[in-house]
């Protein structure tokens, strides 16, 4: 799997960078923006499927634990979710186009380069209306989310950023009073590349109750799995 990783998100898109002088990332949305259907949030996400799967891999969640995804957030429900790590927007649509009338997704990219090519794979899938894209750490919005994005609480939360800053960050939220009784969160790739401290923290807290999905990583046959917690107040 590492070494998967590594042929794919180093050296082999590293040259193909530099012979077309554009980034991975630019070259998903204009896959997307030659191939899918516009204002369709489905096409979006399952024209990003086959480019990742056929042509370069990327970090997405990817369609096996899209399910998972798309799985939790409908149990849930959310009037006001939240992501952390928009990335090429893949994921906002996903959970957008399941959302219902009403309902927002508020999602979090530090990098301004990535934030550049999710706004407009959100925008060409037609959820702009449902998603408000923030750009910056996660670590400084988290904490303006009441004042500055009027969010009273979280009903979802999905965390596929920094694996570091999984504890961090759900410990944040619970200092800034964003979770409520019945919060659902999701983290990614808990198992590869993992995040052995989240799972031993929120395993451990008596304030969560814990469910494991094991999975695949997107697009490779390596053992992953996300982990649902669900706060208990």
């Amino acid at each position: 799997g590492t070494a998967a990783l590594i042929w794919n998100e180093i050296i082999r898109e590293k040259v193909t960078n530099f012979i077309m002088n554009q980034s991975k990332e630019q070259r998903i949305l204009n896959f997307v923006l030659q191939n899918a259907v516009r204002g369709d949030p489905c096409s979006v996400v399952d024209t990003i499927d086959k480019y990742c799967s056929q042509k370069e891999w990327a970090m997405n969640v990817g369609d096996e634990k899209g399910k998972i995804l798309d799985k939790t957030v409908e149990e849930a429900n959310p009037s006001v979710a939240l992501e952390l790590g928009t990335y090429c927007g893949y994921s906002a649509v996903r959970i957008s186009r399941l959302l219902k009338a009403g309902a927002r997704l508020l999602t979090v990219e530090f990098n301004p380069e990535f934030a550049a090519v999710a706004k407009q794979m959100i925008e060409f899938a037609g959820v702009q209306d449902k998603v408000k894209l923030l750009e910056g750490p996660s670590e400084e919005i988290i904490p303006q989310l009441k004042k500055k994005y009027e969010v009273d609480t979280l009903d979802f939360v999905f965390l596929d950023h920094w694996k570091d800053r999984y504890t961090p960050d759900t410990i944040l939220l619970q200092e800034c009073n964003l979770l409520r009784k019945g919060s659902v969160l999701l983290a990614d790739n808990v198992i590869f590349p993992g995040a052995p401290d989240f799972l031993n923290y929120i395993r451990k807290n008596p304030h969560f109750q814990c469910t494991n999905y094991p999975s695949h990583l997107e697009y490779m046959q390596v053992e992953d799995a996300m982990e649902k917690a669900v706060f208990l107040g």
